[in-house]
């Protein structure tokens, strides 16, 4: 049997980037267990039209920034639409436009909602964001004398550049620079963080809030043919094997035994895109067990709906719809809205592909009857679309053409995980958040469960580590 050097199970964000930028340095293989590469980030086909299955914006892809240079170090540039507005925040009556123009963004903020301290808030969240990403030494990881070092290394360079900012609550930072604000204010900032960070403001320090609140000071970008695009193409020439999931590692002293639903293989290293709460079912070996059942399960995760809408009206890329009530069968009162490109040939070819998301509870979903699933399924589908149908009025109901929903259940069916959306970074996890080393040699951890966190930038810091790590570590 082939002995590999690595193998990377899950093609992710976090598995793929790890793939393209070494399996030319390693003999390497990516297993992934659905029929579409991507994950959360993939692009499926159903009734013959293509939707985003999950991740919908692009942002990072600029110079100095961890996305552009790691896909500048594989070659790879993509085929993007740059958004003119970020995603356009709607509540009642208030519209703001996330744009990246700063100025414009204040007016627009000041107008909708009125406080004589927006500026030095906003400002605020805005430089602390900038000087996160011109830090030299970002790094985490566990488990030897090197990985320690740079870790302590990037610490030290946080204290430095951010001071008492670091022991900043963004609660607190709220209050103190924004006094007492109405609910629909705080709304307006909660609903954003449930989306880049997956949870709210009372959960975050000042650096994690900005972190969450500033990513359309960057430029976002639409991705031409869909997410999974973008990943098709940074595995081009990567050695994987699609529709082939994982079922057991067994651990030998000096390889592991990777056995998928087709093939046993061999590979001196393992890379994991699985989430950390669901890789200790991998194993049976009980040290390895033990360590991945210390990371308590986070079942966090997504609820999707999907629509073919044939309308010839022209719509943003991306709106975010808060609402006075919580969607029932979910933690939120909002939902995420993402338009195909008009001009998109693959995604809209039938009309706009529009992906719908909420947050909810991967254990609302788990032990149901079939019709009870069924029905809470609908129930909170149809929510959804009255919602979106009151707000996008011009949209008629006999527009949408295709209409169906993705739970947990759903996502754990065809990519393997409950949990969607990654660790909410939260005051009290900082320094607990899994790293991607193990205790365990030749055994790594990549993706949104990890460090880093969620979204392309998250990610790619966290491939950035593990890439030093495996390579010189």
């Amino acid at each position: 049997m082939k002995m590999h050097d690595v193998i990377v199970v899950g093609s992710g964000i976090g598995g793929t980037l790890f793939a393209a930028l070494n399996h030319k340095k390693h003999d390497l293989l990516l297993l992934e267990k659905d029929a579409n590469l991507g994950g959360c980030c993939s692009t499926f086909k159903r009734f013959n039209n293509h939707y985003n299955a999950g991740a919908t914006t692009f942002v990072g892809y600029e110079e100095g920034h961890i996305v552009k240079r790691l896909f500048d170090e594989v070659g790879y540039k993509p085929n993007l639409k740059l958004s003119g507005v970020g995603v356009r925040i709607v509540q009642k009556e208030k519209e703001v436009d996330r744009v990246q123009a700063f100025e414009a963004f204040l007016k627009n903020v000041d107008e909708q909602y009125p406080n004589p301290n927006n500026r030095d808030f906003w400002e605020t969240i805005k430089k602390v964001d900038e000087k996160f990403w011109q830090l030299k030494k970002l790094y985490y990881a566990k488990h030897s004398f090197s990985a320690y070092s740079k870790s302590i290394a990037c610490v030290t360079e946080l204290f430095k550049t951010y001071k008492s900012e670091l022991f900043t609550s963004a609660d607190g930072f709220i209050k103190k620079s924004l006094g007492d604000i109405s609910t629909e204010y705080q709304a307006f900032i909660d609903a954003q963080l449930l989306i880049t960070l997956q949870t709210k403001s009372k959960d975050l320090s000042l650096l994690t809030m900005a972190l969450g609140l500033a990513y359309t000071f960057h430029k976002t970008y639409y991705v031409e043919g869909g997410m999974g695009s973008m990943i098709e193409t940074l595995l081009e020439d990567v050695p994987y094997k699609r529709k082939e999931g994982v079922v057991k590692i067994l651990k030998y002293n000096d390889h592991y035994e990777v056995h998928s639903n087709k093939e046993v293989y061999k590979s001196k290293n393992i890379v994991l895109n699985s989430t950390i709460y669901q890789s200790a079912q991998l194993f049976e070996d009980k040290a390895i067990k033990k360590y991945y059942s210390k990371f308590k399960f986070s079942d966090q995760s997504a609820f999707v709906v999907y629509m073919t809408i044939k309308s010839k009206v022209d719509f943003l890329h991306h709106y975010q719809i808060i609402l006075d009530q919580k969607i029932p069968n979910s933690i939120s009162n909002a939902f995420f809205v993402s338009f195909s490109d008009k001009e998109d040939e693959k995604l809209s070819k039938d009309g706009y592909s529009v992906t719908i998301s909420t947050h909810t509870k991967a254990n609302i979903w788990r032990g149901l009857s079939k019709q009870a699933y069924a029905q809470k399924k609908l129930e909170t589908q149809e929510k959804i679309q009255e919602a979106f149908l009151n707000y996008f009025d011009t949209i008629q109901e006999d527009e949408i053409s295709r209409v169906f929903s993705a739970t947990s259940e759903t996502f754990q069916s065809y990519i393997g995980r409950h949990n969607c959306g990654g660790e909410a970074l939260k005051i009290k996890n900082l320094l607990s958040i899994p790293p991607c080393t193990t205790p365990f040699k030749g055994l790594y951890n990549v993706g949104d469960t990890v460090f880093a966190g969620q979204g392309w930038p998250g990610v790619a810091l966290g491939v950035d580590v593990l890439n030093k790590e495996f390579n010189h570590g």
